[in-house]
């Protein structure tokens, strides 16, 4: 496989809340997060003009179901310009001059994300978690017609079983999902 001209890398919440576990909670465990950095920055560099990156935010305020779960982890009750919520600086170094869309739902497909793309039918996704903001964008860009590609070697779960079952779920979602690897869509 090669990259189409007319497909978008879509890097998923590559924030320090979910790099750094000497402090989140959130954080991919036993710095997995760290073990896609190299997939991730030979992908960003290879769509070159064509990547668009997300960040998770908390609800403000929070409501309805949001409540009931920020009741488990109120310590990312913060606004979206706190520290915790950047890009990790290797990632924003890539994103530099790239469009960054925040949304404060797990699944980042919206009308902000497909504007972001051009409205391109195409996307790869990367980032984390795989069992969480991957696999939710990657099904709703799905049921709207979009093909996905999952980078797997790019993603990181919150664990490494939640990691498999999450691309074993998204599998069942072919041809409109493919789980692939970063040397796959590289070649």
């Amino acid at each position: 496989m090669t990259i189409p001209s007319d497909e978008w890398l879509v890097v998923i919440d590559r924030q320090k809340v979910f790099a750094e576990s000497d402090w989140s909670d959130w954080a991919c465990p036993g710095g997995s997060f760290h073990t896609t950095d190299a997939a991730f920055e030979a992908l960003a560099k290879a769509y070159g003009d064509r990547v668009v990156y997300t960040r998770y935010i908390a609800p403000a305020p929070a409501k309805d179901a949001w409540v009931e779960y920020f009741k488990d982890w109120p310590q990312f009750l913060v606004p979206p310009d706190d520290p915790m919520y950047d890009l990790t600086e290797d990632t924003a170094a890539l994103a530099a001059g790239h469009p960054v869309v925040s949304r404060d739902t797990f699944g980042k497909w919206g009308s902000e994300l497909a504007e972001a793309i051009g409205g391109a039918r195409k996307i790869a996704l990367c980032g984390v978690a795989t069992d969480c903001c991957v696999i939710t964008t990657a099904l709703a860009a799905a049921d709207a017609g979009v093909a996905v590609r999952v980078a797997a070697d790019a993603c990181a779960g919150s664990s490494p079983e939640n990691h498999q079952r999450a691309l074993d779920t998204m599998a069942l979602f072919a041809p409109l999902i493919t789980i692939t690897d970063s040397a796959a869509i590289l070649s």
